[in-house]
């Protein structure tokens, strides 16, 4: 995916109105070009397979498919398209079941139009996306598990060390790689050691620790 081009989005949303809104938003903006909608996750997946989009916007709940297992079968398909999860639901076990099993960001449906089209431009440049009110959620979800208490504690190796800092600047792997000037690959095995080490399950929890972390240390 090149950031300078239009990023071609394919929404996957089995509520009619809400995908032509979304729709209309994009094709109004010179970042993104519009190229599917699928009312279904079983179509939706379809069309990834077929479209190669750069960016789905995924719904949780519909009545076909979980959001959580489409995005599961997309990331199990090695599809190189980042996947915004675009729901109603700001439960916490929803926001961490998506982000565990991959999701490139998780945004809530009643955020203003203007809001919206901004993280989609964050996100179209790499950055991992969640709307701002989830955040704590994250951090109480954080607190409830056994891990290092520090990064000092967590003994990271100066590696792993230079890729969080990637990690809380919301980089993917992509991007990492190319900044450090590594392979994506020898990023992925970091990523999964130093997640091994801090006893999490996505970048994004390890993001939000590790800024939680350094806040901790400055106060």
């Amino acid at each position: 995916m090149n950031p300078t081009e239009p990023q071609r989005i394919l929404i996957v949303d089995d509520h009619p109105l809400f995908r032509k809104g979304v729709i209309q938003l994009i094709q109004a903006a010179p970042e993104f070009r519009f190229v599917g909608e699928a009312p279904s996750g079983r179509e939706g997946i379809q069309l990834a397979r077929s479209l190669h989009p750069d960016m789905i916007l995924l719904d949780l709940n519909m009545k076909d498919m979980n959001g959580v297992e489409v995005l599961k079968t997309l990331k199990d398909d090695g599809l190189d398209a980042r996947i915004i999860m675009l729901t109603v639901s700001d439960q916490a076990e929803d926001l961490m079941a998506a982000l565990q099993a991959g999701a490139d960001g998780y945004l809530l449906k009643d955020m203003e139009p203007e809001e919206l089209m901004q993280q989609l431009v964050e996100a179209a440049h790499g950055k991992i996306t969640i709307s701002e009110s989830l955040t704590q959620l994250l951090v109480a979800s954080l607190r409830e598990k056994s891990r290092p208490v520090s990064l000092a504690e967590a003994a990271l190796t100066e590696q792993e060390s230079r890729i969080l800092d990637h990690l809380i600047e919301g980089k993917s792997n992509k991007l990492i790689a190319r900044d450090m000037g590594i392979a994506e690959g020898t990023v992925k095995v970091h990523v999964k050691h130093l997640l091994k080490k801090l006893n999490l399950r996505s970048r994004v929890e390890a993001a939000v620790w590790a800024d939680r972390c350094r806040r901790q240390a400055k106060a």
